[in-house]
């Protein structure tokens, strides 16, 4: 392929599997074209340009899921955005179009059909999004994240190639950079290490929950790493004169260096997490988002089925609840080890490569 347009944004689930993967084309090919769309408000803003990508924006637009005013003002609005979106294409002398979800996936697709240019579809959550299923009814070839996608809807076919990671993460070796990590972070080098992170705003109930646990957890010879969020709206008091350190950081770029510090990591169910933490092989506590369909529990509850983790209902996820299951488990090495085995099962470090290989197979039809 000379050229491919990778469409996807709003949140970092669909942004950094886009950047892992044009990464990947453009380590097979240094030459090759990529240019990624966006909306002029998402978070691919910052990050797509920031990773040296062509960003181009368009109007898109949330699909509306009731009967309402949307719904009268959805066909214009489609039909402006699919022949911005197909003026794009035609520019960069699209080959093929890569889509990661998101509202600006679905003029892309729409765009692909009407111009008859090859579609892959990445999805990572059971049921699929309400773009990438308007993807796969206009011809949209599936690519899948997990085998548990495939066993939940055997109907939707597909191909499971996995999840495109960030090489730092896909390619980390946590026991020889452990020691690095924690310096970073000014963590004790010896000392067994939880480390937290809710999404990008973070997550407030995770957050004090283990805020008020964190004398429990110190007194018990534990340290914490902690990703509070960006974007709180209420700065999270951890208490002082602690027996062990915890470790407060707004924003991590640098996820891979988090995983070789930690030991256990307490996080959220979102699928790209899910397939960081299970490829690193760490063992986890997945607290899904209350909100949603309940694709979080769904993306974590295979790792927990084959031993690689624990879940707990946002609302349980309380200090105590926290004290009483993570200090035994940080206590019990061999039980961590095995988990973490049992996790790293679940995982794999070559989903770009797979996905790169269905695209240009389907191209090549």
């Amino acid at each position: 392929m000379r050229s491919v347009v990778l469409a996807g944004g709003g949140t970092g689930g669909h942004i950094y599997p886009l950047l892992a993967f044009a990464d990947c084309l453009r380590r097979h090919d240094p030459g090759i074209r990529i240019t990624c769309l966006g909306t002029p408000k998402g978070l691919e803003n910052e990050l797509i340009p920031a990773a040296g990508y062509d960003l181009r924006t368009v109007p898109a637009y949330q699909l509306p899921r009731s009967v309402n005013l949307d719904l009268v003002k959805t066909p214009p609005r489609m039909w402006r955005a699919m022949q911005a979106t197909k003026a794009i294409f035609d520019e960069v002398k699209a080959e093929a179009v890569v889509g990661f979800g998101g509202y600006v996936a679905v003029p892309a697709y729409l765009a692909a059909w009407r111009r008859k240019t090859p579609v892959v579809i990445h999805e990572v959550n059971v049921p699929p999004g309400v773009a990438n299923k308007l993807g796969m009814k206009v011809g949209g070839h599936l690519a899948l994240g997990f085998p548990g996608q495939a066993a939940a809807l055997p109907e939707l076919g597909g191909r499971v190639v996995g999840v495109p990671l960030r090489r730092s993460i896909a390619t980390l070796d946590r026991q020889a950079r452990r020691a690095e990590a924690r310096r970073y972070f000014g963590l004790d080098p010896d000392r067994p290490t939880l480390f937290v992170f809710g999404a990008s705003q973070g997550a407030r109930q995770i957050n004090l929950a283990v805020a008020g646990a964190a004398r429990a957890i110190t007194n018990a010879g534990f340290q914490i790493l902690h990703i509070i969020g960006a974007r709180q709206e209420e700065p999270l008091e951890i208490p002082t004169g602690l027996a062990a350190p915890y470790v407060t950081v707004d924003f991590l770029k640098e996820m891979e260096l988090g995983y070789a510090a930690a030991d256990m990591v307490l996080c959220r169910g979102g699928a790209l997490t899910v397939a960081e933490v299970t490829t690193v092989g760490l063992p986890a506590i997945y607290v899904p988002l209350p909100y949603g369909n309940g694709e979080q529990r769904r993306n974590a509850l295979p790792v927990v089925e084959a031993g690689g983790g624990l879940i707990v209902d946002n609302a349980e996820c309380t200090p105590d609840w926290v004290a009483r299951n993570i200090i035994p488990l940080l206590s019990d090495p061999h039980r961590l080890v095995a988990m973490g085995q049992a996790a790293s099962g679940y995982g794999r470090r070559d989903g770009d490569e797979q996905l790169r290989n269905y695209v240009l197979e389907v191209a090549a039809r």
